[in-house]
């Protein structure tokens, strides 16, 4: 929010002002009075357990310079701005969209069921051979997460890559038609939160709605490997750039392999073929690695500079992150989330990578897969039980389901079940030893990160 001021606050949102002067500037907008800054902008919203507004006081404390407020006879310390507005969730909505049309910068928005943020931190690594690029941070990416990063971006940024979600029917609309992307990347359609959108057909129909606000001239990178991408994404009216390991691909994967325990392939693109070695874990990342290539090669960046970014990619924290703890047992922390191809995803990179000792998958209950949660947890399981994996550790009641199904197609294989984190902890630390491969997977809400921090001996005391 470079040079904004309460006026442009009050353009943008139709507020009234009940205390304080339009001249105020403001820095950055902030939903978490705890986290209030000065110089901000602070948002409250009513919830079913609190109300925001009580914690006004808070944050003026803590410096804002302004609030937005849904309560007419509020007040604040001296020198503080108040808006009135009718809802002040819309009122960040609309200041997020008109912090978007001060931006003459490239947007790129990245959405899909599995891998929105590996593909996000791909792009921002490929763009950054050329651009100083600005990339949406943590899960800020709904719709109220996404208003602050459009808020955050700056005047010396030369790209801007915004991971886009939605959980619900209509929120993708909303927070399109905010960012107005100038490019779509697509990662696959799951079944991530069927629960709220009924089939894969309607989650891909919703995703698709990434295109509301796009400019006639705006580009579609789409995965061509994804049924669903292919029956739905030609019905739009956009240039398309296509990516994946089958034919008809403008950006193809060839000769997909490891090496030590890495992934590497060939690009295909114009004729041309190019060697690529990721430094990160997982056969998935290949088609993540080809959506960020086919992105930057788009924004003018040759391609041979984009995969020298990219093999300069390390991960990040809790996706695939790879540990060791003090007993040398080796921990693939992909705690972040899960969905069912995130997990059998996850499951492959366990199964493909070599290692010294015993290779044991602990995983969690996946959440909000709806009334085929139980289904799509044994399927995962059956997966699971196809592969080289030496044994499983259950946590949760829905992943009983995933233990039912390694347990049928692998019969005698080591299946143990748990309901408490710190019990499954324990056990493990007691099981495990030297040169053993420990992968950890489960929705977020599971918090296996506990575990994580057990073995790695980080608990807080």
């Amino acid at each position: 929010m470079e040079h904004m001021t309460v006026k442009e606050i009050l353009e943008a949102t139709g507020g009234r002002l009940l205390q304080g002067s339009p001249d105020t500037p403001v820095r950055q907008l902030v939903i978490d009075s705890r986290k209030t800054e000065p110089g901000d902008l602070f948002v409250p919203f009513r919830g079913e357990n609190t109300d925001g507004h009580r914690f006004i006081p808070m944050a003026c404390e803590k410096g804002a310079a302004a609030c937005l407020t849904e309560e007419e006879g509020i007040t604040a310390p001296e020198g503080r701005a108040l808006i009135y507005v009718e809802n002040t969730r819309s009122a960040l909505q609309a200041v997020g969209a008109y912090c978007r049309k001060r931006l003459t910068l490239p947007v790129i928005g990245v959405t899909g069921s599995v891998g929105k943020t590996s593909t996000r931190e791909m792009i921002g690594t490929a763009l950054s051979a050329r651009y100083r690029v600005f990339q949406t941070h943590g899960n800020y990416n709904g719709q109220l997460g996404l208003p602050i990063m459009l808020s955050q971006i700056g005047p010396e940024d030369e790209a801007a890559v915004l991971e886009m979600g939605m959980s619900l029917p209509g929120e993708m609309a909303v927070i399109a038609r905010m960012a107005a992307v100038n490019m779509a990347v697509f990662t696959n359609i799951g079944v991530s939160h069927i629960e709220n959108l009924g089939s894969r057909d309607r989650i891909c129909q919703e995703k698709l709605h990434i295109t509301d606000g796009m400019p006639e001239n705006g580009l579609l990178i789409l995965n061509g490997d994804d049924d669903m991408l292919r029956r739905y994404g030609t019905e739009l009216p956009f240039r398309k750039v296509w990516y994946g390991t089958g034919e008809g691909c403008d950006y193809q994967a060839l000769d997909v392999h490891m090496e030590e325990n890495q992934a590497a392939f060939s690009i295909l693109c114009q004729g041309r073929t190019m060697p690529v070695r990721l430094h990160v874990p997982g056969i998935h990342n290949v088609k993540n690695c080809l959506a960020a290539v086919a992105a930057a090669c788009e924004m003018g960046i040759p391609m041979e500079e984009a995969v020298k970014a990219l093999e300069g990619f390390h991960g990040f924290t809790r996706r695939l992150e790879m540990k060791e703890t003090p007993e040398g047992i080796h921990l693939i922390d992909d705690t972040y989330n899960a969905s069912p191809d995130s997990m059998k995803a996850a499951l492959q990179v366990l199964n493909a990578m070599n290692c010294g000792g015993r290779k044991i998958a602990v995983l969690a209950d996946m959440l909000e897969l709806g009334e085929n949660s139980p289904l799509f947890h044994y399927q995962t399981g059956v997966y699971g039980g196809s592969l080289h994996i030496d044994a499983f550790y259950i946590i949760g009641d829905r992943a009983r389901e995933i233990g039912r199904g390694v347990e049928e197609t692998s019969p005698g294989a080591s299946v143990c079940y748990w309901s408490d984190n710190r019990k499954a902890a324990e056990a493990l630390a007691a099981e495990a030893g030297p040169g053993d491969l420990i992968l950890l997977k489960g929705s977020n809400g599971m918090k296996l990160n506990e575990i994580v921090a057990f073995l790695m001996k980080e608990e807080k005391k």
